[in-house]
């Protein structure tokens, strides 16, 4: 069994509150969800309006599908164009970790 974990640093546009912030990450983080079958949350940078942090974790008995997932997310996430991707980092896990 294989887990893996990717972290998203992002750079909000133009938003200038929290709650336009929210209006920004809740959409992404359904999506994520929905799209891929992932577990998704906003996991960091919650205080402050134009930076945020998603965490994304999938687990699969197959390393290439679960390598694959992770990938599909990325990729998905460069393509948003209402933020600025400015880290992405993937971990991955096995039963003998």
């Amino acid at each position: 069994m294989y887990a893996g974990t990717l972290r998203f640093d992002l750079l909000l546009g133009d938003v200038r509150s929290l709650k336009e912030k929210r209006s920004v990450v809740r959409p992404i983080v359904a999506e994520l969800r929905r799209k891929f079958a992932v577990s998704a949350a906003e996991t960091g940078e919650q205080n402050l309006y134009r930076r945020a942090e998603i965490g994304v974790a999938v687990v699969s008995g197959d390393l290439a599908h679960l390598k694959d997932v992770l990938d599909q997310c990325e990729r998905w996430m460069v393509g948003r164009p209402e933020i600025e991707l400015l880290s992405a980092r993937q971990r991955v896990h096995s039963d003998d970790d």
